[in-house]
């Protein structure tokens, strides 16, 4: 049973449907229910890899000392800084 319901379109994609209607002749339900069917079994196809992050070890310069912020930001930006 076919769902009412009220979407907000961005202007652009409101811009696009407009088109298509003329170019096509094709009602916006049928347009829009085709787009989302599109959109969603593409989804379903392609599912998503999980996000992951690998650590790399970066290392430390010898005499730098992690604890001593204000003398990391000598070292970077000089001592003479603003």
């Amino acid at each position: 049973m076919p769902t009412r319901t009220t979407l907000t379109l961005d202007d652009d994609v409101a811009a696009g449907l407009e088109h298509e209607m003329r170019r096509t002749g094709r009602p916006l339900k049928a347009l829009v229910n085709e787009a989302l069917r599109t959109g969603l079994e593409r989804k379903r196809r392609q599912p998503l890899e999980p996000f992951r992050v690998e650590a790399v070890d970066l290392g430390v310069r010898d005499g730098v000392d992690l604890d001593d912020v204000e003398g990391m930001i000598d070292q970077v930006e000089g001592v003479d800084r603003p």
